[in-house]
């Protein structure tokens, strides 16, 4: 029995560039969809078409519509993929009714794994088999914004990948983060969810570099007629995975002592995370900028601040793992915000405990981090300790006359900061409660809030 033709007609489709040499372009083809297979030819006037290309129903995994604010150089603009084998095709059609009618043709002439409904709301999600054998893919739901500010459905694809380490089988979608099944990978990642909010690049503009580190740099911008701080990475330093992790947790959090996310841009490369602009920068140069100026108000109302976002992260059930006042940004007012959550992680039982091999911040580091690289809230707590210490040391070096290593036998042995200068007995207190040996000795933020709020308020 020969294979009945289904639907036929010309459209165009981007080269599947299945070897990195190969060009980009887009061509014109005949494409013929049986109840067997996808083919698609060259047409040749006054000759017979040939053909360039062959799918078997069976080898199609997955068939989308395809939303794209990038400029499409061909004169279809109406673009769907075909996920088939270790490729994808991109087929484009002269209008939306076309496009739907493949779509749905292509779905009906072999029964696909469903993919989330435009109708869910963002953050839907489903996990399907990938394009490889035994491999697991898992498809989420958001809305993008377009040029027009309008909110365009969005289907993004990330493979579950898999780690083997003799017979125990671990399961993550970026490195570190790894699950012993795919319900809890799936129960993790909905409390740090994937990229939202998105920005259109053009509405974004750069002026001037603020800084740089290892991971990327920091630019002054403007968005919507205000100013904003742009965070990029650095290529080869990190992937975009990890990368928009920092903005996965931002989404989730809330108050007016973090510094706030306003969206970001995924579409181009590389990726830019937008947050408000703080005008006095980084904390530990604007304490040494202005060092001999601080009254004893003022360095007390910098750790009540960073105490209440703190202790707004502990109630949210979330771990920062880096506190310190280098991630700390001042405001025009002199408002001290928490920033920098790219180490930050929900939890749901308090503790974190991060692959061995992973590097961490030393001087501010508990010992159950040092030794065990196991975090909890208790475990920021003693970060904040040495933050309060930073604060009225005016944006001195913890330990600036040891290394890394002597740092931690001076721990090891029992040994603490000394009480600074500029510091009150009953703030250097609570810096003492605060590094504690044993994390269940150590206060709460909640308790160390109330506790800097009561000396706020002594004469």
């Amino acid at each position: 029995m020969y294979p009945r033709v289904v639907l036929k007609e010309t459209l165009y489709k981007k080269s599947q560039q299945k070897r990195r040499t190969s060009p980009c372009n887009y061509k014109e083809r005949i494409f013929v969809l049986n109840t067997q297979d996808l083919t698609y030819f060259e047409h040749r006037p006054g000759k017979k078409p040939s053909q360039k290309g062959c799918i078997e129903l069976s080898h199609i995994k997955c068939v989308e519509i395809v939303r794209s604010d990038v400029p499409i150089p061909c004169d279809y603009k109406y673009p769907f993929q075909i996920a088939h084998d270790s490729y994808y095709l991109y087929v484009f059609a002269p209008d939306n009714d076309c496009r739907l009618k493949w779509v749905r043709a292509l779905k009906e002439a072999k029964p696909l794994p469903p993919t989330p409904d435009p109708a869910n709301k963002d953050g839907g999600f489903m996990v399907r088999d990938s394009k490889h054998p035994g491999v697991y893919t898992v498809s989420i739901f958001s809305r993008a914004a377009g040029t027009n500010g309008e909110k365009y459905p969005l289907v993004k694809h990330y493979q579950i990948k898999v780690q083997r380490e003799g017979e125990k089988v671990m399961y993550y979608l970026a490195e570190k983060y790894l699950f012993s099944t795919i319900p809890e990978l799936i129960r993790y990642h909905q409390h740090n969810p994937a990229d939202k909010w998105e920005i259109h690049p053009d509405e974004l503009t750069l002026s001037e570099e603020l800084g740089s580190g290892q991971f990327g740099l920091v630019w002054k911008g403007s968005w919507n007629d205000r100013q904003v701080a742009v965070k990029t990475v650095r290529e080869g330093f990190m992937s975009e995975e990890e990368f928009k992790e920092e903005a996965q947790v931002m989404m989730k959090l809330s108050h007016s002592k973090l510094v706030q996310l306003y969206g970001v841009v995924t579409q181009r490369s590389p990726i830019y995370l937008v947050f408000e602009f703080m005008e006095n920068g980084c904390l530990t140069e604007f304490l040494r900028a202005r060092k001999g100026s601080f009254s004893q108000k003022v360095l007390l109302g910098m750790c009540l601040d960073v105490s209440e976002g703190m202790a707004y992260l502990e109630s949210s059930n979330f771990i920062h793992r880096d506190l310190a006042a280098r991630n700390c940004l001042v405001t025009e007012d002199n408002v001290v915000k928490i920033a920098d959550f790219g180490m930050t992680r929900f939890v749901l039982d308090d503790q974190y405990t991060s692959s061995f091999g992973s590097k961490f911040p030393v001087r501010w580091s508990s010992p159950e981090v040092i030794k065990f690289q196991k975090y909890s809230s208790k475990s920021d707590v003693w970060s904040f300790g040495v933050f309060m210490w930073e604060v009225y040391s005016e944006g001195r070096m913890p330990y600036d006359s040891r290394s890394n290593a002597e740092v931690v036998e001076t721990l090891n042995a029992g040994q603490r900061l000394l009480r600074p200068r500029l510091c009150p007995q009953s703030v250097y207190e609570l810096m003492q409660w605060s590094w504690k040996e044993k994390p269940e000795d150590r206060p709460s933020f909640a308790l160390l809030l109330h506790e800097l709020g009561c000396l706020e308020q002594e004469p």
